[in-house]
């Protein structure tokens, strides 16, 4: 979809005040309105006067919109068409989905109904139609602890809500989330009836939460399967040893280490990944990590390595 320039369209600059937002509006709205205009695109040029002076006049609206524009200077839209940045709508809400209810579509754009969702809801209240609310879509970042066991969860969104005038504001909403076990990244947990409110007595819509997983010091996340870097010896690479391995869900298990591990060997446990049908693993991958020869012993016992072992490993170069 095209992005938006509401200053532009207001004939205002980035940093102007509500006032000269206002005046600016009042101005361009004497010249175009459908009523009193003489000009041929009158009525399409009042729709985009209205688009931009329903975001610029509001404070909340104004400085979601603001990222956005900020977004598009760093060379947001490549490719011509606008493409908000990831993670743009972590914390908020915002109207996802197909549009319900009978909505004019030429009232406002692709763009503000996608960034803002208000255009059919306010021509809900107008019309007094009976719809059910719509559904919202929001993310949250839990830790992988919390993704495996569970949990209960406080956390606060932004959204937009229906005033008694049938227009929108924002507001902020704090409740608690209970994080089922297992829950995995990309998955949506529901929590029925806090979306929109209903049209004509139907029922609220509901809000969907999309499960994203804080990174980890140690596990690295792959569809249901988690993934470990295991630091060995050489030693242990070489003869093969019992070592210890802390799991996702909490304890230690006693892995065996084959003789002649290499640097990128995979070893399963199973079913110590996210819980599913089939459950996911844990893929520990080996690295073999070097004492480092910072003492006089050191550099002896790496000498008398290499004297017992004579080892090349790169003949396959052919130098």
């Amino acid at each position: 979809m095209d992005f938006k320039d509401y200053y532009k369209t207001l004939g205002v600059e980035r940093g102007a005040t509500q006032d000269e937002v206002r005046k600016a509006y009042r101005k361009l709205a004497r010249k175009y309105h459908p009523d009193v205009s003489k000009e041929a695109d009158a009525d399409k040029r009042m729709r985009e006067i209205n688009e931009a002076n329903d975001v610029l006049r509001d404070k909340e609206k104004r400085a979601a919109y603001d990222q956005l524009v900020d977004h598009v200077a760093r060379g947001g839209s490549p490719d011509g068409q606008f493409h908000p940045p990831p993670n743009w709508d972590e914390g908020f809400e915002f109207h996802r989905g197909p549009r319900q209810g009978p909505a004019d579509q030429a009232e406002f754009s692709e763009f503000f109904s996608s960034m803002f969702g208000a255009a059919e809801r306010r021509d809900a209240y107008r019309k007094n139609f009976r719809a059910r609310g719509e559904d919202h879509h929001a993310a949250i970042e839990i830790s992988l602890e919390d993704a495996l066991k569970g949990a209960e969860r406080e956390i606060t969104l932004r959204g937009q809500e229906i005033d008694a005038q049938g227009g929108p504001e924002w507001r902020t909403r704090t409740f608690s989330v209970k994080i089922p076990a297992g829950v995995h990244p990309g998955q949506l947990i529901r929590l029925a009836g806090r979306g929109m409110p209903g049209h004509g007595g139907e029922a609220a819509g509901d809000l969907y939460l999309e499960v994203r997983i804080a990174p980890h010091a140690i596990y690295r996340v792959e569809g249901r399967d988690l993934y470990m870097t295991l630091p060995i010896t050489p030693t242990e690479g070489a003869l093969g040893a019992k070592v210890q391995v802390p799991t996702p869900g909490g304890g230690v298990v006693e892995v065996t280490i084959p003789a002649g591990a290499r640097n990128g060997l995979k070893l399963r446990l199973k079913e110590r990944g996210f819980l599913g049908k089939p459950p996911g693993n844990l893929y520990l991958l080996i690295e073999i990590a070097l004492p480092p020869a910072d003492t006089e012993a050191a550099r002896n016992a790496y000498e008398q390595l290499a004297l017992a072992t004579p080892f090349d490993p790169r003949r396959y170069l052919g130098v």
